[in-house]
């Protein structure tokens, strides 16, 4: 009777594994713990969970340009907006805007001028040319006063018609009047990032006139209304009937 290893008292025979085979029982194709895997001759390797990470990029953050924002996604509502063609903008602040309003009017009011006094002259000058002597005298200094109220209100005329032009077709066709183009500001569609055409740019024109009919108020209400604007793009209500915005070039 011979004893067999003592670690073995029950005299089993130790099993071997299959020739070729895994000797940890492990079937080929199945992945092991704790082990590097090789991917199989001519197979590229899996990526593992998560996104590649880029050289000196923080884990976890997001690559930069992998995933572009929405068009008009403010970005952490810095004052820096997505326009489309654009790319990454800034939105106008309110003080540019305001410098743009001021020196747009100074050039509106030296053409008002100009116009007032060139109507005011000829009525003058129509005046004077009336002959005191004359039994028609006080008809023809009545006619010289209503040439007077009449180039008045044709200079308001002439002026609005002006105003419209130069507001309307300047932002419409170049996005931007004298005074933006001074402090570096653009009117863009926010949705195309392109000039807003006749279509918006008159509409962005209208509504502040039509608040100027009562007493200015509703105008200067509509200038002031990007101050009441909560999303952070500063689009008054001119801009969004008009689907417009104002950035900084």
């Amino acid at each position: 009777m011979s004893f067999g290893d003592p670690n073995n008292p029950y005299g089993q025979q130790p099993q071997q594994p299959p020739q070729g085979g895994n000797p940890y029982g492990q079937q080929q194709g199945q992945p092991g713990y704790g082990y590097p895997q090789q991917a199989p001759q001519g197979v590229p390797p899996q990526q593992g969970y998560g996104y590649p990470q880029q050289p000196g990029q923080v884990p976890g953050q997001q690559p930069y340009g992998a995933y572009p924002q929405a068009p008009g996604t403010l970005q952490a509502n810095n004052g820096y907006i997505n326009v489309p063609v654009l790319g990454t903008v800034q939105v106008a602040t309110m003080g540019r805007r305001f410098g743009a309003r001021v020196i747009d009017g100074l050039i509106i009011g030296v053409i008002y001028v100009i116009l007032m006094v060139a109507g005011v002259a000829g009525a003058v000058g129509a005046a004077k040319k009336c002959d005191v002597n004359s039994a028609d005298y006080t008809d023809c200094v009545n006619n010289a006063s209503s040439s007077v109220v009449g180039a008045f209100f044709g200079a308001l005329l002439l002026f609005g018609i002006i105003t419209l032009l130069y507001e309307w077709l300047m932002i419409s066709l170049v996005g931007a009047t004298l005074g933006k183009m001074s402090l570096g500001l653009k009117v863009v569609k926010e949705s195309t990032g392109q000039n807003p055409g006749l279509g918006g740019g008159f509409i962005r024109w209208i509504i502040p006139m039509v608040g100027a009919f009562v007493c200015g108020i509703g105008q200067l209400l509509v200038y002031l209304s990007p101050f009441f604007d909560n999303s952070g793009k500063l689009q008054g209500w001119h801009d969004r009937a008009a689907g417009t915005l104002v950035i900084k070039k």
